[in-house]
């Protein structure tokens, strides 16, 4: 990346950095308080408040505490707020300025900073090129740092793979300062950093990124129905159907509850949403072949470009692309107080099953929980678990993500709503993956494990290690230990 402003802010935040982290730098500190000084507002009082050198009595003890309290911030998504959240005092490393994105369309490929939201990355290509773009996620106010650093799946994973599998080289921060690419931190580290966890190895400033191909016109559809319309038979058909299907197909399912037209009642409500990389000339006739039961006809579809229809996807208003850069835009899919938990699915469950998860949402409690469905197979079975720390690849039909959701004003009954999914999720232990139980790391999930504060042992962390990365934990253990970079 070549713009002088992030040269510059790359030189000013490499040096704070090694400041305050390695205890071996010769040179004076004195430079960087100046320099730091002659930035207003210029109160010296408060800035040696804040600032500890190695001539500061307090230095060591200070350093001991907060490498074990780093949070690294670059979107601000953790499912459980880990990255701003902390029973201790803790220090945010915070990367939202880091927002520049480069794109070689020659190429292909592109430099991306870490703080950059995913709308920004898919602006930026659209800008340049209509059938580029890079196999990255629906929610437009993600940060790529988080999303990057645990994988990332989107519309274009059956057909690219993961963003994770895309990256081809990085810039990274390690615990002493040094400014390392791929080459400098060796592929085992480089590796490690894709899809490893974000903040635990050190801090991932900006990625090369592979960009893929689109057609220039891509079809999108939403079909609902409910269980007078047979979902439940239509939700069990699809489960057999789609990880099948060409991988140019993207397939889910989102489920809720709604009063029924017909008696007032509650009913389910499951959503069919596919995005086919084709005309819906095309994918009609594929659909009555391979899913006749759906029913689906040309007026369910829109034909429309690959980068709207991500505006489609995440439910965002369509008139103008400029919605992907606003960072403040509150996607309907995303709600300020929710619990989540994942599953991965290795063979279709009975039609009893998905009745069993109906009267859960029936309940008083779970009228406004949720669950998304998102089938796998194509690219996802041809890729080794093994080739980045993500490992749900080949075996697995679908993933599935439940959600309980509230309102502001039912904050001090959350417990509620987190008993209910947590009732939910232990229903549904009989129909998923075991031994281990897997779960999305990008969906964090606190009630499967966590560290202690900095005392946490490989015994302990391999119990939800293993269900985050399976045999990869082991891998990733060994890296940290290795490397001896900073840990979460």
């Amino acid at each position: 990346m070549q713009s002088s402003h992030f040269s510059i802010f790359l030189y000013l935040f490499t040096l704070l950095f090694s400041l305050v982290w390695s205890t071996t730098l010769a040179q004076p500190h004195e430079n960087f308080l100046n320099c730091l000084l002659s930035f207003p507002p210029t109160n010296s009082s408060s800035i040696s408040k804040i600032i500890y050198t190695a001539n500061n009595s307090s230095y060591s003890d200070i350093l001991e505490s907060s490498i074990q309290n780093l949070r690294i911030r670059s979107g601000g998504h953790d499912y459980e707020g880990i990255s701003y959240v902390s029973k201790v005092p803790f220090v945010i490393v915070d990367l939202v300025n880091f927002r520049s994105v480069d794109v070689d369309v020659e190429n292909k490929v592109a430099w991306v900073q870490s703080g950059t939201i995913l709308g920004e990355l898919y602006y930026k290509i659209a800008e340049k090129s209509r059938t580029l773009t890079f196999p990255a996620g629906i929610c437009h106010t993600v940060g790529i740092g988080g999303y990057f650093s645990r994988g990332g799946w989107g519309p274009l994973f059956r057909k690219y793979g993961l963003a994770a599998d895309n990256i081809i080289d990085a810039q990274f921060i390690d615990v002493n300062g040094r400014i390392l690419d791929r080459k400098s931190m060796g592929e085992d580290l480089f590796w490690a950093i894709r899809g490893g966890g974000g903040g635990s190895f050190g801090i991932v400033l900006a990625w090369k990124i592979k960009l893929v191909p689109v057609p220039e016109t891509v079809t999108f559809f939403s079909v609902s129905r409910t269980l007078e319309q047979n979902a439940t038979k239509l939700l069990h058909r699809w489960q057999y159907v789609t990880p099948n299907l060409p991988d140019d197909i993207y397939s889910a399912v989102y489920v809720s509850t709604m009063n029924s037209s017909q008696d007032g009642n509650r009913t389910v409500l499951a959503t069919f949403i596919s995005l086919f990389l084709g005309r819906v000339d095309e994918l009609i006739p594929l659909m009555q072949e391979r899913f006749p039961e759906l029913e689906l006809v040309k007026e369910d579809c829109i034909e429309t470009s690959w980068v709207e229809s991500i505006l489609l996807l995440g439910q965002l208003p369509n008139d103008t692309l400029d919605i992907l850069l606003d960072r403040s835009f509150r996607s309907p899919l995303i709600s300020h107080f929710f619990k989540s938990k994942s599953d991965y699915v290795k063979k279709p469950m009975p039609e009893i099953a998905f009745q069993g998860i109906w009267s859960q949402l029936f309940e008083e409690e779970g009228r406004t929980g949720t669950l998304n469905f998102v089938s796998y197979g194509g690219k996802m079975d041809e890729i080794s678990e093994t080739a980045t720390p993500f490992p749900h690849r080949i075996g697995n039909l679908y993933k599935i993500n439940y959600n309980a959701v509230w309102q502001e004003e039912d904050n001090m009954e959350s417990q509620i709503y987190i008993s209910w999914i947590r009732k939910l999720y232990s229903y549904m232990s009989a129909f998923v993956s075991k031994s281990p139980r897997e779960a999305y790391v990008n969906y964090r999930d606190l009630d499967i494990g966590m560290n202690d504060d900095g005392n946490t042992s490989y015994v302990q962390a391999s119990v939800f290690g293993r269900k985050y990365f399976k045999k990869n934990f082991d891998m990733l253990a060994l890296s940290r230990i290795n490397f001896e970079h900073f840990a979460l």
